[in-house]
């Protein structure tokens, strides 16, 4: 693919039909490649603290809540500093950061250091994701920019359920050291791949102008468009709360139902692939746009299904309640995301809020369940029925904010 630069940074209208979707094909390849190994590490840390540091579950629920914290502020400014700096070096700053922080934490032979070595990565996650999600949305009009985030959210979808299906075996077979090799590797390959697109890609989506969608007679109103883009700003936290009081949970469910790490990745995986086929059904059949009752019902079914997964001592339990959490979270985490790109203007601060809001959600989450397991240690289910009862406060939250609309 050779595409001709006009000028570095510069937003070109022009770029040919062809063009732009060869660019938005790699960048679909770097998005696809980063959240494997992202994934990969994130799920699989809680695995290495516990083997090798003693953490347990109130543990590395205040580890998730620290990452939480400071992938809030982060995103928010990665957002921030794609669209002012460029995308391309949004990126550049992004895959730098996560390179060194790796190769740093198999430094280090403390838990101190590597939760400094996650946190570090965080930030350089912000950089990534924010940037990919505008990328592949500038320029695109009201029917165009329907398809790009839905072929964004398949490709993350699918590698992030690969990641926790394989990761497992992956660390029983080649040491849990695969966890940090294995994406710096990874990390580094697209560094380069950016340098190349750089020099080789007529750089229409790396500044961060803005780009209203083409007008459209079937857009709802702004104020309609507005309220949805506030309820899913506060339904994708709630979203990622239950997400994260999970994930640092999965070493003390493998272990009530004596799971090796290879069988837990096995069987808590399914939500993830649930989740994918989800957004190729909401990618697919776009009538949900802009409909209050499927966001409320996804948000209902998300806290049944927590509950479940994590209160019922029950395997079969576990996997059927799954099911429901994927299609919740992915209604969840698409509208988010939709409506943030399809707002019109300032795609790269806006995809840094949507983070920045997962940040959220990554923080209080984990925060709430161990300081209920701190506080109610008798009480092996706190953490998942605090975090539940946090989840009915969001939906009155989301409720309200659709009856101030109206």
């Amino acid at each position: 693919m050779v595409l001709s630069l006009r000028h570095q940074g510069d937003f070109q209208p022009d770029m040919s039909t062809r063009e732009s979707r060869q660019f938005k094909t790699v960048c679909f390849a770097i998005e696809g490649m980063s959240s494997f190994s992202v994934s990969l590490y994130s799920y699989y840390i809680y695995f290495f603290m516990r083997d090798q540091f003693g953490f347990s579950g109130r543990d590395n629920l205040a580890f998730a809540a620290l990452n939480g914290l400071i992938y809030t502020f982060s995103a928010w400014q990665g957002g921030r500093f794609g669209q002012r700096r460029g995308y391309f070096n949004a990126l550049k700053v992004g895959f730098g950061v996560m390179i060194l922080a790796l190769a740093a934490g198999l430094q280090f032979n403390s838990a101190f250091g590597l939760v400094l070595a996650t946190g570090v990565l965080n930030v350089g996650m912000c950089f990534i994701w924010p940037t990919i999600e505008a990328l592949v949305s500038e320029g695109e009009d009201a029917a165009g920019l329907p398809r790009m985030v839905g072929i964004y959210n398949v490709v993350w979808a699918a590698t992030n359920a690969l990641a926790l299906f394989c990761g497992g075996t992956l660390a029983e077979k080649f040491g849990f050291k695969t966890i940090f090799f294995l994406p710096i590797a990874v990390f580094i390959a697209l560094l380069a791949l950016v340098f190349w697109l750089q020099t080789h890609a007529n750089d229409a989506r790396t500044n961060g102008h803005e780009s209203a969608p083409a007008p459209d007679p079937h857009r709802p109103s702004p104020a309609k468009t507005k309220a949805f883009l506030r309820m899913a700003w506060l339904a994708n936290p709630f979203a990622y709360i239950a997400i994260n009081t999970f994930i640092p949970m999965l070493p003390t469910l493998a272990a009530h139902f004596h799971l090796t790490p290879m069988f837990a990745g096995f069987a808590c995986s399914l939500w993830g692939f649930v989740r994918l086929g989800t957004f190729v059904v909401l990618w697919l059949w776009t009538d949900w746009h802009y409909h209050f009752r499927w966001l409320v019902t996804a948000f209902a079914l998300l806290i049944v299904s927590f509950a479940t997964i994590l209160i019922v001592p029950s395997l079969v339990a576990v996997l059927a309640a799954q099911i429901i959490f994927g299609i919740a979270i992915g209604l969840i985490y698409y509208s988010s995301l939709f409506y943030s790109m399809d707002a019109g203007k300032d795609k790269g601060e806006h995809g840094g809020i949507h983070e920045a809001a997962i940040g959220v959600g990554n923080f209080i989450g984990p925060g709430v369940g161990a300081a209920s397991l701190q506080f109610l240690p008798q009480y092996a289910s706190s953490g998942a029925a605090a975090v539940s009862v946090l989840l009915l406060f969001g939906l009155g939250g989301l409720v309200t904010i659709w009856k101030t609309a109206r």
